[in-house]
């Protein structure tokens, strides 16, 4: 299975594909700037990628609870432009796959858990996995 990662940093993101398994494929690191710059270069990096889902651990804080009005926002952030952001509904808009969301602390212990230090990021993809 082919998964997308997104480690979404306030000052970098690293995106990237893998599989079920921890080994990684390819990578991209590109700085945290405004939402709509910053998943512009997400979206163009998954494009014609055929992941067949997509992991995300995000700074925050952000909405986690999957029966809130603004669940997969970026909250009350003082990143400027991200407050209130959806972050999750933008990804959505754009690959119609599985998605994960959490946080990026979450999402690195669970990797740590799984794979160790070395290849964290790429557990992102199998946390809370849902419908695209």
């Amino acid at each position: 299975m082919r998964i997308g990662a997104i480690e979404a940093g306030g000052t970098k993101f690293v995106c990237g594909i893998g599989n079920e398994n921890g080994v990684i494929e390819d990578s991209i690191t590109f700085p945290t700037a405004h939402p709509e710059q910053t998943l512009s270069h997400v979206i163009s990096y998954f494009k014609d990628r055929n992941v067949e889902a997509i992991g995300i651990g995000s700074f925050g804080p952000i909405d986690i609870r999957r029966d809130s009005k603004t669940y997969g926002f970026v909250t009350t952030t003082p990143k400027p432009g991200w407050a209130g952001f959806d972050f999750l509904g933008t990804i959505n808009k754009n690959f119609d796959v599985p998605l994960g969301w959490d946080t990026d602390v979450n999402a690195a212990a669970y990797g740590e858990v799984l794979w160790g230090q070395l290849k964290v990021w790429t557990a992102v993809c199998i946390i809370r996995l849902e419908p695209g």
